[in-house]
């Protein structure tokens, strides 16, 4: 999903204004919690701070709407960045700044049910993703199978 400068501004002024904002999952990175087609709600982070673990909507420097989780903050030159990866995803994304956040996710819902980020599950498997870095190795390695499956 591209973005351009101004998109990012508008979601956050979206989100302040209407609690939530509701957008469908693309891609692979965050599987299997969330799937291709899953429609995830964020809310704003105005009133609640930010931790490891947490799933947030935000802006890379390329323009691109990404959702991933949290990993850590960083401090560069006094300047204060966050380190995000998607769950399935090889390596970090480039760094984000604080403007670039958009939201954080509180709701992935899937067909017929809605998993809210306290759900257990949900809670169980972000800390097993951080715990097990080898997880996104062997995930990443199952979806390339299953594409190159389809592929023929």
């Amino acid at each position: 999903m591209q973005a351009n400068n101004k998109q990012g501004y508008l979601l956050k002024a979206l989100i302040d204004r209407n609690g939530l904002l509701e957008l469908p999952a693309e891609g692979t990175s965050m599987y299997p919690l969330i799937k291709q087609g899953d429609i995830c709600q964020f809310t704003s982070i105005k009133h609640s701070p930010l931790k490891r673990g947490d799933i947030v909507l935000f802006e890379s420097p390329a323009n691109k709407l990404i959702a991933h989780r949290l990993l850590n903050c960083s401090y560069v030159q006094e300047e204060e960045y966050y380190i995000f990866k998607g769950d399935t995803n090889y390596g970090v994304d480039d760094l984000v700044t604080r403007e670039k956040i958009i939201g954080k996710l509180v709701v992935i819902q899937k067909k017929s049910v809605a998993i809210q980020e306290k759900n257990v599950i949900a809670v169980l498997w972000g800390k097993l993703i951080l715990a097990f870095p080898l997880l996104s190795v062997l995930l990443r390695k199952y979806i390339n199978y299953q594409e190159w499956k389809k592929a023929d």
